[in-house]
């Protein structure tokens, strides 16, 4: 919805593939005209969340082998030739991971929680399909998925104060999931959790080797996990005092 600014780019990424099926939430900009110029399959839906708009993607589509790609990410020219070659055989696996990289504060971030960040993207969809809820939904095959080596190119925020909506609002859906898997937030995992996650991505997986900017990824990460148990102890004081 709204990827006016993105939406060229990602398609032209994928300009190679066989077709292209875009689905659409009622965009109030350009996002449809724009799609339109790459593939007379765009579709405008309600929006019902993430797994079932990207299901229903994949069950309109012609072709088996589907490849699910978000309006800021981009299939690298390597990764393109990568998933032609293996098309062009018998794929040994129902469905492969691929390493994702962002781009932040002006470079491609290859450490922190950031990298290799697999995502199953490329699967077959008689063996898989999108699960989850509300947040971090993935795609599950029937069997061990397999790993390609070109990369997924990731734009995923303009600036800070962009990153920091995004937590906000993934914060909210990933307590909400939390609560209602019966988990629930102590004061140990508010003292605990964040540091943690802090240590994990600056010392652990390098982000202290990209100067400034790995520390500010790896502190926004660790906020990411410090307010997601905040959500959480909030929604459970708050059923206590409802109850």
């Amino acid at each position: 919805m709204n990827e006016s600014g993105r939406i060229v780019p990602a398609l032209e990424s994928v300009s190679w593939a066989d077709e292209i099926i875009v689905v659409d939430s009622h965009s109030t900009d350009e996002t449809v005209q724009l799609a339109r110029q790459f593939t007379d399959r765009v579709v405008v839906r309600d929006w019902v969340g993430y797994v079932d708009q990207k299901n229903y993607a994949a069950s309109i589509a012609s072709h088996d082998w589907i490849l699910s790609l978000d309006a800021d990410e981009r299939v690298t020219p390597d990764l393109a030739d990568e998933i032609r070659r293996l098309l062009g055989t018998e794929p040994p696996h129902a469905g492969y991971r691929i390493p994702r990289v962002t781009f932040y504060l002006g470079r491609w971030f290859r450490t922190t929680d950031w990298y290799p960040d697999y995502q199953l993207r490329l699967y077959d969809r008689r063996r898989g399909a999108w699960q989850g809820r509300h947040v971090h939904e993935s795609v599950r095959v029937d069997s061990a998925p397999g790993t390609l080596a070109g990369e997924i190119q990731h734009l995923a925020y303009r600036d800070v104060s962009h990153h920091l909506e995004t937590i906000d609002r993934y914060t909210t859906l990933a307590a909400r999931q939390m609560f209602e898997d019966g988990t629930r937030a102590s004061w140990l995992d508010l003292v605990a959790h964040p540091p943690g996650a802090f240590l994990r991505n600056y010392v652990l997986r390098r982000g202290i080797l990209d100067g400034a900017p790995g520390l500010i990824v790896s502190g926004l990460n660790a906020y990411y996990v410090w307010l997601k148990y905040v959500k959480l102890w909030e929604a459970q004081r708050r059923v206590n005092e409802e109850g």
